[in-house]
């Protein structure tokens, strides 16, 4: 690419350099640590689980089958109990 930018003509690369410039950044969305927690007066409930390895602090996340630790990688898997 560089090779052919040195080729172009100086209109060119000005029209080339305008596209390059444009691009927008991605923006992430902001985390949303309230929902972790659920207030009742003074009180202050958290609704996922600790992980036993990391300690209190770090949450498991919930999945459609298990629960897992994003830092240390520990999985529960949650047993789905058939009553016919």
């Amino acid at each position: 690419m560089l090779t052919s930018i040195r080729n172009l003509s100086l209109k060119k690369k000005s029209e080339l350099v305008d596209k390059m410039a444009k691009k927008t950044k991605k923006t992430k969305p902001s985390s949303k640590k309230y929902a972790l927690y659920e207030s009742s007066g003074s009180e202050l409930k958290r609704k996922n689980k600790f992980c036993p390895k990391c300690g209190d602090g770090v949450f498991l996340a919930k999945h459609k089958d298990r629960l897992s630790c994003g830092k240390c990688q520990y999985t529960e898997f949650m047993t789905k109990d058939k009553k016919e």
